[in-house]
This record gives C-alpha cells, structure tokens and sequence, in this order.
C-alpha cells in the first residue's frame, strides 16, 4: 500500500501560521509514503516568502517525510519583469527543489511531477514537447504493477469552477494523450483552491483512465467557495482512496472519504455505478 498527501497553493507571504501548524500534525498523524505539493509555494515569489515555504520543508524533512514537489505560477515573480523573464524560477530552484521535473518510487507508486509555469502565460500553464516525451519514457520504465502518478500544477482538463469552467493547460490535447497511453492512473494538480475527483473519461472522452484529483489551498488566506483543504491517498490491491482533510476552524478533520476501484476503463466509487461529476466535498 502506498499513502500520500497532495497539498497544493500553500501561499506563503499570504497564509495562516495556524494552519501551516496544522498541516504538519496532520501530515505527522498519516505518516504518509510521500508528501507531494503541487505549487504555489509562494504569493508573489519574494525571497523571504521562499524562504518561509523552504523552513516548512525543512521541518518536513526532520521530520521523516519524503516530499515531491512542482513549481506554481505564483512561484514565478509577477512584478519584477527582469527576473520574471530571465531567470523565473531561480529562486524557486535555490530553496524549493532545483529538480522541476522530480521522479520518486515508492512501495507500490511511481510518481512523476512536471513543470506546467511558463513566463509568458502568467496564470495559466502550459507543456512541451520534451516534457511529453519524459512522461512517457518515464512511465514506460517503471515497475509493472505500480501505479503511475502525474503530478502538475495546472490541471490537464478544463473543469467546472463554481459558476465557470476554468481552461486545461496548453497542448492539453497532446499531454492527454500521452497520458493515456503511458497508461497514468493518478492525475494530481491545483491551482484553481477548488477539490474535486473526476474520471478522467468523463471529462474528456479521448482521455486515458485516470483518476483526476485536485486539491484546494491547503494554508493561504484567500479562499474561495471552499475552506482551506488538502488530500489523503491511498493506494492498495487496485483501489484508490481519496479522503479531503478541510479546516473546521480549529484542526484539519475528514470531510469527506471515497474508494474508488477501475470499472471498464473508468474509476468509479466503489459499489456505484455512476460518473464522478461531483465535487469532493
């Protein structure tokens, strides 16, 4: 069996020490596998914000967890138009992770991250040709049997957003069928502070039969429908356990568990058969 926790939009320079408190007594109550953090580490990108998410991962680290992590379009200076240009993630490469493209095995796992940040897109995300081609060699190498885990920042699917569908990332198209055949079976991204499980095939019909796992912000301040949210996953005998820890307002609690289990080309509740078209919580 294989447990993570996905945290995601951590927003240092724009977050709650109480909650970035919380989260670590979480994550030390799960002795998770792997800690992976799909971006937005910061909230504009400045040294000292960098900083503050690097002393997080320190403590992470002493503490024995094994974190995976990808950059986010907030860890790309937004103001400073020299840097954002010339040298975007210098800083997220000094006191992140200086890999933008890390690969982790774990019992029963293998986890790839990709860099979806782009200057010129500023919010949205993108991804190249090279680096489709590392998903799929990456995977193509990887221990029959294991699950095969995608993380990003941006989503691959354009999904639905409170009242609007916010867009996939750019060569969406191209990235999905890569993952398809490179037969991913976790898709785990951010960005958009919104939790949600899809099927992958129910989003897009083309799409291979991944599971699509978002995650909301996980410590900033500025929320949107939801309250602050990160997830629990497990792995075990061909099933998917998914359960969003959100802020109650004095602690991180479950709110909400699903199992998920592959029928007919389709992650589907356990005992349901039906589309996973609704939010996780």
């Amino acid at each position: 069996m294989a447990r993570l926790v996905h945290l995601s939009d951590l927003h240092f320079g724009a977050h709650d020490p109480e909650l970035v408190e919380a989260v670590e007594r979480k994550i030390d109550e799960a002795a998770p596998d792997l800690v992976v953090i799909s971006g937005d580490f910061t909230q504009r990108a400045r040294t000292e914000q960098f900083q503050e998410a690097c002393r997080f991962l320190e403590r992470l680290r002493d503490a024995g967890h094994e974190v995976l992590a990808v950059p986010g379009n907030h860890d790309v200076p937004l103001y400073d138009v020299f840097r954002r240009f010339l040298s975007p993630l210098t800083r997220y490469m000094r006191y992140i992770d200086d890999t933008l493209c890390p690969m982790l095995e774990i019992p029963g796992a293998v986890v790839l991250g990709i860099n979806t940040v782009r200057s010129l897109t500023f919010k949205d995300g993108r991804i190249n040709e090279e680096q489709i081609r590392f998903i799929r060699e990456t995977f193509e190498r990887s221990a029959p049997g294991a699950m095969r885990i995608l993380v990003t920042h941006h989503p691959l699917f354009a999904l639905q957003v409170g009242e609007s569908v916010a867009p996939a990332v750019g060569r969406s198209e191209l990235v999905l069928d890569a993952v398809g055949k490179a037969g991913v079976d976790i898709l785990l991204a951010g960005h958009h502070h919104d939790a949600s499980v899809h099927s992958a095939r129910d989003l897009v019909t083309r799409a291979g039969p991944a599971l699509v796992v978002q995650a909301g912000t996980a410590t900033s301040t500025r929320v949107r429908e939801q309250s602050q949210n990160f997830n629990q996953i497990e792995v075990a005998d061909g099933s998917i356990t998914v359960t969003v820890e959100s802020w109650n307002g004095t602690g991180f609690a479950a709110h909400d568990a699903q199992r998920y289990e592959r029928q007919d080309g389709h992650w589907r509740i356990a005992g349901a058969d039906k589309k996973l078209d609704e939010p996780a919580h």
